[in-house]
């Protein structure tokens, strides 16, 4: 069996990694699996890079932009039957297909010889644009009247209405099965009329985790550097700019937190954000792309702290998870399916500074129940999350599919 993905990358990005690591998967299920992506970042022959747009669709592109219609200037993406890697393939497998690299208006062109699967990692296929919604529902009636048009993707003019019914033109005769890696997303998928006529299945990613594990925590944080004798709080440092990801919340938390106890912490970052200022000793790792570093970082942790806005299954509390690193983070979208009350961490209500904080001294000061955790984390993310489990549920719907 030979599978083709279409994604905007093959690892740069969670949903590309996200994707990538299903990729690895499949490989070691003996599946033939191959990525069609805009931009390239690995050395892998599987993965092929499309061409960039030619001088005819920029052209196109000059007008239907101001529009706010994105993406329907790709007139290749039709041509994609003809691509080698198409026509060898059995079947088809869509990511993200926004970042203007894709034009949705294809896709029944492109599955009406070959099934497809949608793995969804947000929102957008079932949207007038944004890849979350926040607390819109105006995806359920067609868009239109777009609260907000910064959101990612950004449009330019409020055209979320028309790009709405244009997705619905365009599903109508497609060939697609649904995925969503959390719960809460199948549910949306199940509630978007756009979705009304396809079968939709929850498959949650699926994580290496003989990498991603629990280290002795004394020596990693030797490895890193870390002082003796203090707690360990973890966070993606790039979270800071991006507001979806709540990095702003972490900042007034930290700072709010008593002075005793910002004394007794060591704040480690991971990637290229600034710490700004907390009052806490801070050691920033900057972009660590291995995954074997990556899991030094997170055993070398007490706890993690990402209250994020809006997610769907965010791999960083999945590695967190793996490792055995209890989470803070907040109650939403598909963060409930990792972040589990008192069990594997602390769900704070949304944009609630106080109760986050709250979340962190209860964590701090509780060793045992954070021991505790750190063992259920482990646990579950064994039982319910391993990769190769992953890729044996994709394969048998692959299989059932083309049946």
């Amino acid at each position: 069996m030979q599978v083709l993905h279409f994604n905007q990358t093959d690892v740069a990005g969670g949903a590309a990694l996200a994707g990538y690591r299903l990729h690895q998967g499949l490989l070691e299920q003996n599946i033939d699996s191959r990525f069609l992506v805009a931009r390239k970042v690995t050395q892998s022959d599987r993965v092929t890079q499309l061409p960039p747009p030619s001088r005819t669709e920029r052209r196109i592109q000059s007008i239907t932009d101001p529009l706010g219609l994105a993406q329907i200037h790709l007139l290749s993406t039709f041509n994609l039957r003809k691509h080698p890697s198409y026509q060898s393939a059995d079947l088809l497998n869509f990511h993200n297909l926004h970042d203007g690299y894709f034009n949705y208006l294809a896709i029944a062109h492109l599955t009406q010889h070959k099934p497809a699967i949608l793995t969804l990692h947000d929102m957008w296929s079932m949207t007038g644009h944004c890849s979350f919604s926040y607390d819109c529902d105006r995806w359920k009636i067609g868009c239109g009247n777009c609260p907000d048009l910064t959101i990612f993707p950004p449009m330019r003019r409020d055209s979320s209405h028309w790009e709405w019914k244009l997705k619905q033109w365009a599903y109508q005769t497609a060939n697609l099965t649904i995925v969503a890696a959390s719960r809460w997303l199948a549910d949306v998928a199940r509630a978007s009329p756009l979705f009304r006529k396809f079968a939709v299945h929850h498959i949650p990613y699926g994580i290496d985790t003989d990498v991603y594990k629990p280290l002795d925590p004394e020596q990693c944080r030797a490895r890193l550097n870390l002082p003796k004798g203090k707690k360990v709080l973890l966070f993606v440092a790039t979270h800071l700019q991006e507001r979806r990801k709540g990095g702003d919340l972490v900042v007034t938390a930290l700072q709010q937190l008593p002075e005793s106890i910002k004394s007794e912490l060591v704040l480690l970052t991971l990637g290229g954000g600034d710490a700004y200022q907390t009052g806490i000793s801070t050691l920033a790792l900057g972009y660590v792309k291995d995954d074997d570093e990556k899991a030094i970082a997170y055993s070398a942790a007490d706890l993690l702290i990402f209250p994020t806005r809006a997610d769907n299954l965010p791999l960083v509390l999945q590695e967190s998870l793996a490792c055995g690193t209890p989470m803070i983070s907040c109650n939403v979208g598909g963060v409930t399916d990792l972040v589990r009350p008192g069990v594997t961490g602390y769900l704070a209500k949304p944009e609630d500074v106080n109760d986050l904080k709250h979340g962190i001294l209860a964590l701090l000061e509780d060793d045992f129940l954070r021991q505790q955790m750190k063992q259920n984390c482990r646990t579950i993310a064994v039982a319910e999350y391993r990769l190769d489990r992953q890729a044996e549920r994709y394969v048998e719907l692959y299989q059932q599919i083309l049946k």
